[in-house]
């Protein structure tokens, strides 16, 4: 019994004098590390404020833009498991089947309407039309997309639960790069000219 009284002794004191940060700045001239990156040695109220989130250029082959405000672009979000974007999507505009293995999304529709899904590990498919105030969350690193299912532009605020949460783009990977056509070929059940047409498209080589 005794003993236990001393634990919780122990354990009481240690946590008292924990050092807690209310909030880490980034430092982005110093480099990254697994658990983010150095505190800036002084801040002002101007470290906390983000002023980029305009509307995007979409003057592009899928019609769409995305403004992030990750660490990088906003180091105020540094450590604190949060960070938000921006996407605007043209008429016709779609983002392709992407992941973030960092992060759990949700899109919150300001403007127009926009069809989001995602597909589960189970191979389960979930895919709804939403339209200006709906908000739907992206799991964690499963597949997810969006496109504009109106007739007019829209907008949405996309919020991640990390500051930094990564992008896969599965069209970027598979035909942005310099994977062997061969093994693309392989791999996807693709013929040679669909491989090449969609490596000039995405600016892959091999």
């Amino acid at each position: 019994m005794i003993f236990i009284l001393f634990l919780l002794t122990l354990l009481s004191h240690s946590t008292s004098n924990a050092s807690v940060l209310d909030f880490c700045v980034a430092d982005l001239s110093s480099p990254q590390t697994p658990s983010g990156y150095p505190c800036k040695s002084s801040v002002t109220i101007k470290d906390f404020v983000f002023s980029n989130f305009n509307e995007g250029n979409t003057s592009n082959f899928f019609k769409f833009s995305v403004t992030p405000a990750f660490v990088d672009q906003f180091p105020a979000v540094n450590g604190l498991g949060i960070s938000t974007a921006r996407l605007d999507l043209d008429i016709g505009g779609t983002v392709p089947m992407h992941s973030h293995r960092g992060a759990s999304e949700l899109i919150i529709v300001v403007q127009g309407r926009i069809t989001a899904g995602f597909i589960s590990s189970a191979n389960e498919v979930f895919v709804t039309t939403l339209s200006k105030g709906e908000i739907l969350v992206f799991p964690q690193g499963l597949l997810h997309f969006e496109f504009n299912a109106g007739k007019s532009k829209a907008s949405a605020f996309l919020i991640f639960s990390s500051s930094n949460p990564g992008s896969q783009v599965v069209d970027l990977a598979l035909f942005g790069n310099k994977l062997s056509s061969a093994l693309v070929e392989k791999t996807t059940l693709l013929d040679h000219a669909q491989v090449r047409k969609l490596k000039a498209i995405f600016g892959g080589s091999g």
